[in-house]
């Protein structure tokens, strides 16, 4: 048979699930790859080499990262660590704040921002507002200007007092009341009272805001939605002027809607068109909110199903709530949704799926798209999300310490996954102002660190010297750790930090050391068709042309030797002897027949801290029936 050219054009349809090699028929199978390591697909369908990551701080324990921006001048980073706050400002750590949380609540603590203000929530945790000031940073609990109330108790509780005005001690004729209520609201015939003291299940010492209509048992009487009793908001957001409150612990399934333009005003009033709303959940399965998102509707994201909350504007008398599809949110942690051109991306409760919230004019309705049905094997319980909307990458931390990366341009249909790895793992990702930032564990230790265009290694520090130096020193974070060096611009060999310093083979007067990370580029199996179909026997890859842009180093496996593929001696092919980068198209010659057609006829895999994009790759290859 004669020998047949293929042209790989693009790899817009990124790495493939295993599960699809025998599907030749699809159109991502021309697109696609069988592997890809530690490369950004670019929304022009080309694979670059991916970013270094630049040490930034040594973390004492897991992190949760929040973007916080002011102004396009003003952008910062939020790390919430145990018990403590720190806000960074580029590299620079710039404030520091003790806050009431520990390292297990990190995971559940939902969060929004609204100009200066960032709101941080859990269930189990008085809300707090962190809030940016011309003299620095503040924390402190919420200060709600009216609060929502509830009817917790059983019909059948009743409640009295012992006065009218002042200090009285409120009794009730069952187990009502536990620790928590301590500083909570009663609302007794529509009049307040603030819990001082907790005396007992059925006793409380309070006093009176509002003067009592009489002291007789009761049936009319509420409580504050949120106390140390009944638990805190689970999440909230902004959307038309009103701060949305999103659940509770004891009514997780509750929103609640400020006043207009009175963001903590939660008092219902009596229905006005601006006054507060309030209202549940109600439907055949579990609805526990987990996520916010304002965009054309109200987006509420629950534990069972996905809802749509309409009214233009929202009014107390026009509101609309439908439920759309019922994929539901996970469970164990908060991963905020994020936009990606006008869609709204959330996780599924599974762990397996990564849905694309859109509506659709046609319909009036939301649909809700798997994004990872083709790469499910990538996809693997999200921690954590954050979108380069620059380079069109969503990043996903995943619970196994891997990085899974979409390449999303909805306009030309482009959805592509790759995976990130370094030596350690991702626990945590966000995104300010185009830059990616990620929490890290290495060897046991955390680290907030962020990915840099201009580094090729990972935990990377960077040097400079008046003259030429052999010692470079301030790496304590990998003390003990082989490193990759590149001096002056060029590979050398390889160093251990000791004492926080490496020893370099030959002076250099720039130096990038780092953690070296590999990546790797393996084609699909080739979907070969002869004259009587698909053809079954040996094939042979006569050349390969891989064209490339601004490369500096390519390492090329043609298949020779006999080991296996995911073990076997890499040819090297080295386009100049110094790190000169190189566009144009390199061909190379193949040898020898092969009859496992899902051995990759071509590979491309190094570790050499140099850039590399690959735009193209032309086979040609001869079969045998």
């Amino acid at each position: 048979m004669p020998a047949v050219k293929r042209a790989k054009t693009t790899f817009a349809a990124g790495e493939l699930a295993p599960e699809l090699l025998g599907r030749g028929d699809l159109s991502a199978f021309d697109n696609g790859a069988r592997r890809l390591r530690n490369v950004f697909i670019q929304p022009t369908g080309g694979l670059t080499r991916r970013a270094g990551l630049r040490h930034v701080a040594g973390l004492p324990g897991p992190a949760r990262i929040i973007p916080f921006e002011f102004s396009t001048e003003q952008t910062y980073l939020v790390v919430l660590i145990h018990g403590a706050l720190h806000v960074y400002q580029g590299d620079a750590l710039v404030a520091g704040l003790r806050g009431p949380w520990d390292a297990g609540m990190l995971p559940q603590i939902g969060f929004t921002q609204n100009a200066d203000t960032l709101l941080l929530t859990h269930p189990q945790m008085r809300p707090q507002r962190v809030t940016r000031t011309g003299g620095g940073w503040t924390i402190a609990p919420w200060d709600f200007t009216a609060e929502a109330y509830v009817r917790f108790a059983d019909g059948g509780a009743t409640l009295e007092t012992s006065g009218t005005t002042g200090n009285v001690i409120v009794t009730a004729n069952g187990p009502v009341f536990a620790a928590g209520h301590a500083g909570a609201r009663l609302r007794i015939g529509g009049k307040r009272l603030i819990i001082g003291t907790v005396i007992s299940t059925t006793q409380v010492a309070a006093t009176v805001e509002e003067t009592l209509s009489g002291t007789a048992a009761t049936t009319d009487w509420d409580e504050s939605a949120f106390s140390g009793a009944r638990g805190w908001p689970v999440t909230c957001c902004f959307h038309q002027d009103r701060l949305v409150i999103g659940g509770s612990r004891d009514l997780p399934n509750r929103l609640w809607l400020s006043r207009t333009g009175d963001l903590f005003n939660f008092d219902a009033g009596t229905g006005l068109d601006d006054q507060a709303i309030e209202f549940g959940l109600v439907s055949d399965q579990v609805n526990a909110i987990r996520g916010l998102f304002s965009g054309r509707h109200l987006q509420v994201f629950t534990s069972g199903a996905e809802w749509m909350v309409s009214g233009d504007p929202l009014t107390p008398a026009n509101i609309q709530l439908n439920r759309q599809t019922r994929i539901g949110s996970p469970v164990d942690r908060l991963v905020p949704p994020v936009d990606v051109d006008g869609a709204t991306i959330f996780v599924a409760r599974g762990g397996r799926g990564v849905h694309e919230f859109t509506y659709t004019e046609v319909s009036q309705a939301y649909q809700a798209n798997d994004l990872a049905i083709l790469a499910r094997h990538l996809v693997n319980t999200p921690v954590s999300m954050a979108y380069d909307q620059g380079a069109r990458l969503l990043h996903m931390a995943m619970a196994d310490g891997s990085l899974a990366t979409l390449t999303i341009y909805r306009a030309e249909q482009v959805t592509a996954w790759t995976r990130q790895d370094t030596a350690g793992a991702f626990r945590a990702v966000a995104e300010t102002e185009g830059t990616v930032w990620a929490v890290t564990k290495r060897a046991g230790a955390y680290a907030l660190e962020r990915f840099d265009a201009e580094l090729a290694l990972d935990a990377a520090m960077t040097g400079a010297a008046a003259s030429p130096q052999d010692e470079w020193s301030g790496l304590g974070h990998l003390e003990g750790r082989e490193v990759g060096v590149l001096a002056d611009g060029a590979p050398r060999a390889a160093g251990t930090v000791v004492g926080a310093a490496v020893l370099l083979d030959a002076p250099a007067q720039t130096v990038q050391i780092g953690l070296v990370f590999r990546h790797e580029i393996e084609p699909l199996p080739p979907d070969l068709i002869g004259a009587g179909g698909a053809a079954t026997g040996p094939l042979r890859l006569v050349a390969a042309t891989f064209r490339l842009l601004e490369t500096a180093a390519l390492s090329v496996d043609l298949g020779r030797g006999a080991e296996p593929v995911l073990f076997r001696r890499l040819d090297a092919v080295l386009l100049d002897a110094a790190p000169v980068r190189f566009t144009g198209d390199v061909t190379l010659r193949g040898l020898g027949w092969r009859r496992d057609r899902l051995r990759p006829v071509w590979r491309i895999e190094g570790d050499a801290p140099l850039p590399m994009t690959l735009l193209s790759v032309t086979t040609e290859i001869r079969m045998t029936d």
